[in-house]
């Protein structure tokens, strides 16, 4: 951050009187910029035995699959956030179970909450974000071409919560990057 959105002035790095971190202030307004995470909120859709997954059409990590997934937008709850995603992404109505993964990357700044649902229907397609969506079986998924480690996280925590029968919530703090 170089100027204070309050009144354009240039911002300064400091630790402000009474706080414990730095933060960017303008000397000029008093103004305090506070930066906080940015949170993606997504789901791993399921019919039957296949996840829907999503063929990215956009950057970062074009053309690689992910599960539809993004950032949540002011005014709307998580939950909402990943059945907007979903929909933006692949076209798809989904019924959500609740959350299944939290990944905490302090690295980039960022949040990633994936909730577990089902398709309601088969009718899906690419969004604007996709260049293709499809179903998955476990075996034909292509693991090799996932966009972001934490999806594939997500999806190996599933297939093997599937065959125990029982799906735990799972929260992760991920203080650099994932092998993919």
């Amino acid at each position: 951050m170089k100027f204070c959105s309050n009144c354009g002035n240039s911002v300064i790095e400091k630790i402000p009187a009474g706080d414990n971190r730095p933060r960017f202030v303008c000397d000029d307004c008093d103004t305090i910029h506070y930066q906080n995470p940015r949170i993606i909120a997504g789901c791993l859709p399921v019919y039957d035995d296949k996840v829907l997954l999503c063929k990215r059409a956009i950057e970062p990590r074009y053309g690689l699959w992910t599960l539809p997934a993004g950032f949540m937008e002011n005014g709307e709850t998580s939950e909402e956030a990943a059945i907007r995603e979903t929909w933006e992404e692949a076209l798809a109505r989904v019924n959500v179970h609740g959350i299944y993964t939290l990944f905490n990357l302090p690295h980039i700044n960022q949040v990633y909450m994936i909730f577990r649902a089902d398709l309601l229907d088969l009718d899906f397609g690419a969004g604007e974000e996709s260049l293709e969506v499809g179903l998955f079986e476990e075996s034909t998924i292509p693991w090799d071409e996932l966009a972001f480690p934490v999806m594939k996280k997500t999806l190996e925590f599933f297939f093997s919560d599937r065959q125990k029968g029982s799906y735990d919530v799972r929260m992760h703090d991920i203080t650099r990057p994932l092998r993919k």
